[in-house]
This record gives structure tokens, C-alpha cells and sequence, in this order.
């Protein structure tokens, strides 16, 4: 089309002089440090065939693959992820080689995102693999290298977590469900959309395990998070006994190797690849909405290609090391690891940022926090100001659309979102939801016209609802195919005009329902106002945003 001709395609974007000059820093920077350990750099193609992507272990969500096909009809991939073509590359043109084989690359990936969400759909990244190495000492020294790569190549604190994908692998497995019902729970969990999750679970046999999925994404920190998962998982079986001590004798020695501060526990990690077998890590930065690095151990993944050799790696995303680069640049900081222009002091001088949906929730949360303590004089005098800080609290209070929340805490902007459960279930995104703040309290409920026969019993054949998402959700669980209309404005008046036969909305009174002729058929669920946070911020602001949390807690049952 004549008008797309200006434009580049959603998620992707051209790189001027500046950014293009901070990259070449960056790359620079990690290829010494991955030089410097032995690695040696190789490349792969920007196409390979599907099914190097399709084996169980190489499992991607089929939405996320750009596919094409050849010229004798073969379909083709653009690669949406590095390791898997470095095994192919390994396990064909370096076959027989000596081992340990250290492999790095520098090249783009491509995965199809949620559109107008701001995710980018192409990442420049830097890697290396571990290949024909195992055991204790080979886990510790790629997390070490990792660890040596953020700090020769990131303008800010970071910070790396560790955990063990046996955990989440052996709960699930536990779950007795399906495989298309376990591949919806892997998707949920990596995306840390624990709204989803939390309606999965409903249909799992064994309500234990499905239990403590749940309270997998909370275990994170330092030592007290281990303690508190060998508390929570005693008499779950010696193999899960197994992988926390193991995790135990890593973060130790990482910690007597001087990388005790950048070194922490989250036993809910799950990376997105499923060909990850055992210990996984991720790197979070200051001032980047999303994982810096991602990584682990993947000793099954050579399988596919006709091998059986152990391996370990990590990829960088060189597009967010090179974004806080040219922000250190332009705010007079000095270089990724010079310790110039205070790079570990600025977390702690800027303000916990809270984004607060509008209207009800807004004088709700205004009545809390002014029970904990806090002078909320600015939210309640607030005129036209969408920003306000809280007078010695190192807090601002940023005002938005419900929907608005979400995408603000997602993208790191806001550390905080104080939004309904309603939002989330419908809007799903990636964030910590941190507790249930007892506000906000109203229900999703089924509701139709007097007399009809939903309200006899019978399932609707089409329904309107201002949550599209959520409502098809709960349908298809109860095994209802069920046509739904999405209705952004009264959706009450949906089948008053033959649009639909119910709906599916939030009430509180039910008095709107009864003044249009409606009546509640059965509630979904109860909803109420929850505090959700920033995945990087909860990893690097921990204290101070649990702090926060508690004093709320307690004002919630003082009050």
C-alpha cells in the first residue's frame, strides 16, 4: 500500500548516528569480555526451516513466528530465537569438534508481538553457548560471565536472578492436565500474567500442586526466599528438595566470587523456550521495563539434532543496553562500569511511582492511604494535575484509564498500578500482582432480561460485554459456544435491542441492571482493586515497594 511506503511495520524501527555509535559500544564492549573467556564468534541465517522450531524441546507459541515459504514450497521461519540455530549450526558443521565448543553471536531475532502494545518484534542480541560442559562449575561460571557482561556493557544497576525450571516442570506435570492446557499455563507464567493463570488452574486435578504454582512467582530474594520455598515445598518430594539445595550451593559461591549483590533467587522463573532443562537466569536493569538478559541450561535441546550433549548460554538484549547508554549520554553519566554519574544511587533517589486508575478507585485508595498515614491533601485538591507527589513519602500518584494502568506498569514507567481485577483478567500483561487491596469490592456476573430464558437456566448463544477477553475465557472452560460481542459503551442495552441474549459485566448494586430490565443469571467471580508492581522494579526496589504494600496492609485491617 502506497501509504505504508514512509513507515516501518509495527515493533520495528531504523537506528541513526548516535544510536547506531552507542551500539557499536556496546558490542564492542561484550565481545571483549566474551573474547577474553574463549569465545568464539560465529553467525546463522535469518531464515531456517519451521520445523527447526516445532520440536517439544524447541517449543515457540505458533502466534510469535514470522513464517514464509521457499521456492519449492517449504515453509520457512525468521529466526525467533539465536540458540536453537547455534545447536543446529554445532551439532552439523561442528560435529566431531573438541569440547567445550564456546560459541557468541551478534544478530537480530524476530518475534510477532501483541499489536500497538510497544513491544519491539526485532531485537538485536548477544550471546554465547556453552557446549560439552556440565555440572556445578559450569552453571556458576555462565551466570559469572553473565554477571562480568552486564557490568562491562550497562549504563545503571542490574541485578540477576536465578531459579530452577524443575520446579515449575514438575508442578505442571503434577497438574494432570492436557497438553494444549499446559502450553496456555506456560504461556500465562512466562508472561507473568497470573490473572490468566489463576482461572487455568481452576481445572487441575491436583489442587496442591496447582497451589503452589501459584505461590511460585512470590518466591524471590535473597536468602529468605529460600527458606521460605524449603518451607513451602517440605514433603513435596526429594527431587525438588534437590533442586533448592542446588540452588543454595550456586547463589553461595557466586556470592564468595564478589557477586553477592547482583546475585538473587526467583523461584518462579520460567523462560519462554521450553528447551531449558534445569537452572535459568535473568538480568534486570534500572531503567529498562524488561529483562536485560535472559538465560540457562538446556542439556535435551542437542536431541533434536541427532546429539546428546550437555549445554548452557545466555543472549543480551543489546537493544536496552544501548537505549541506557544514550540515556547515561544524555543525563552526563559515564561509561557501562566506569562507577561515573552515580549509576547505583539513581534507583534509590527517584520516587516509587504509582499509577491510579481514575474515578471510584481513585477516592478509595485516597481513604487508604490517608489511613496509613500519608497526607493525600494533593490527590483530594488535585484540579486538572494528572501528577501528584505525596509530601515526604517519596511518592507520586500519577492518575489514568484503567486499561492505561497496566500498560504503564508493564513498561516500567509507573513502579506501581493500583487497578481493578477486572482490567487485568481482561487485559492480561506482564507484572507482579502483590496483593488484594479490599477495595473496589463488585462481581462479573451473567445477567439477562426478565422472563428470558438464560435466567431459566439455559446457556446464552451470544453475549455482549465490555470484556471480550475474559468472557470468552469463561465460556470455552465450561465447554459453551458461545458468540461474544464486544460493546464499549452501555452494554446494557444490548438485548433490550436484540443484539445479544445476555451480557457478561461488572455490577455492584445491580441497581443500572434493574432500571434496564435485567437481572443477574449467576456471578463469574468476585472482583476487588489489587496493587500490582513492575517486574524490574519489584527486583531492584523490593524493600522500598514491600514497605509501601505492608503499611497498606495494615491500614486495610486497621480500618
Amino acid at each position: 500500500m502506497a501509504g505504508s511506503r514512509k513507515q516501518t511495520p509495527d515493533g520495528m524501527g531504523d537506528r541513526l548516528f548516535a544510536g547506531m555509535a552507542a551500539e557499536r559500544r556496546v558490542l564492542r564492549e561484550l565481545e571483549a569480555v566474551f573474547e577474553a573467556a574463549g569465545y568464539r564468534q560465529v553467525r546463522t541465517p535469518g531464515l531456517e526451516y519451521l520445523s527447526v522450531f516445532e520440536s517439544k524441546a524447541a517449543y515457540f507459541p505458533e502466534e510469535e513466528l514470522y513464517k514464509l515459504a521457499d521456492a519449492g514450497g517449504r515453509l520457512l521461519a525468521v529466526r525467533p530465537d539465536n540458540t536453537i540455530p547455534v545447536v543446529r549450526l554445532a551439532a552439523t558443521k561442528l560435529q566431531g569438534g573438541g569440547l567445550p565448543l564456546k560459541l557468541y553471536y551478534e544478530q537480530n531475532v524476530f518475534r510477532r508481538q501483541p499489536e500497538h502494545r510497544g513491544r519491539h518484534t526485532e531485537t538485536m542480541q548477544a550471546g554465547v553457548e556453552c557446549i560439552g560442559e556440565a555440572g556445578f562449575a559450569s552453571d556458576v561460571e555462565i551466570i559469572e560471565l553473565a554477571a562480568r557482561s552486564l557490568a562491562a556493557s550497562y549504563a545503571g544497576q542490574f541485578r540477576i536472578e536465578i531459579g530452577h525450571v524443575g520446579l515449575y516442570k514438575e508442578l505442571v506435570r503434577r497438574l494432570g492436565l492436557d497438553e494444549a492446557a499446559r502450553e496456555r499455563i506456560h504461556s500465562y507464567v512466562t508472561s507473568k500474567n497470573y490473572a490468566a493463570l489463576e482461572e487455568a488452574l481452576d481445572d487441575a486435578a491436583d489442587r496442591e500442586a496447582g497451589a503452589l504454582l501459584l505461590k511460585l512467582p512470590g518466591l524471590f530474594g535473597a536468602g529468605e526466599a529460600l527458606d521460605e520455598a524449603q518451607a513451602l515445598f517440605a514433603g513435596a518430594g526429594e527431587e525438588i528438595g534437590q533442586m533448592l539445595r542446588y540452588l543454595k550451593q550456586v547463589t553461595s559461591e557466586l556470592s564468595a566470587r564478589g557477586f553477592g549483590d547482583q546475585v538473587m533467587l526467583d523461584l518462579g522463573l520460567v523462560n519462554q523456550a521450553e528447551y531449558y532443562s534445569s537452572l535459568v537466569f535473568r538480568g534486570y536493569g534500572e531503567s529498562a521495563g524488561e529483562p536485560l538478559l535472559s538465560g540457562g541450561r538446556y542439556d535435551t535441546l542437542f536431541r533434536d539434532f541427532g546429539e546428546d550433549l550437555p549445554a548452557t548460554g545466555f543472549g543480551i538484549n543489546v537493544d536496552l543496553l544501548t537505549e541506557a547508554a544514550l540515556r547515561a549520554e544524555e543525563q552526563g553519566a559515564g561509561p557501562a562500569g566506569s562507577g561515573e554519574g552515580d549509576a547505583g544511587t539513581r534507583a534509590e533517589a527517584k520516587p516509587l511511582r504509582v499509577a491510579l486508575t481514575k474515578g471510584r478507585l481513585e477516592k478509595d485508595f485516597s481513604d487508604l492511604m490517608e489511613r496509613a498515614g500519608y497526607d493525600v491533601s494533593p490527590l483530594r485538591e488535585k484540579g486538572r494535575r494528572l501528577l501528584m507527589p505525596i509530601p515526604g513519602a517519596g511518592i507520586e500518584i500519577f492518575l489514568a484509564k484503567a486499561p492505561d494502568v497496566v500498560t504503564y506498569v508493564e513498561h516500567g514507567v509507573c513502579d506501581i498500578g493500583i487497578v481493578g481485577k477486572d482490567t487485568m483478567l481482561e487485559q492480561g500483561g506482564t507484572y507482579y500482582e502483590i496483593m488484594d487491596l479490599g477495595i473496589g469490592g463488585c462481581r462479573f456476573a451473567l445477567a439477562a432480561p426478565k422472563g428470558s430464558r438464560v435466567l431459566c437456566g439455559e446457556a446464552p448463544t451470544s453475549v455482549a460485554t465490555k470484556y471480550p477477553e475474559f468472557a470468552a475465557r469463561h465460556f470455552e472452560r465450561l465447554g459453551l459456544d458461545v458468540r461474544i460481542i464486544r460493546i464499549d459503551g452501555s452494554v446494557e442495552i444490548a438485548p433490550l435491542l436484540g443484539l445479544a441474549d445476555a451480557i457478561v459485566d461488572i455490577v455492584e448494586t445491580g441497581t443500572t441492571l434493574k432500571e434496564n430490565g435485567l437481572e443477574v443469571a449467576g456471578t463469574i467471580r468476585e472482583i476487588s482493586a489489587r496493587l500490582i508492581v513492575n517486574v524490574t522494579g519489584m527486583k531492584l526496589r523490593k524493600a522500598e515497594i514491600e514497605a509501601f504494600a505492608a503499611r497498606l496492609k495494615a491500614a486495610g485491617e486497621n480500618g
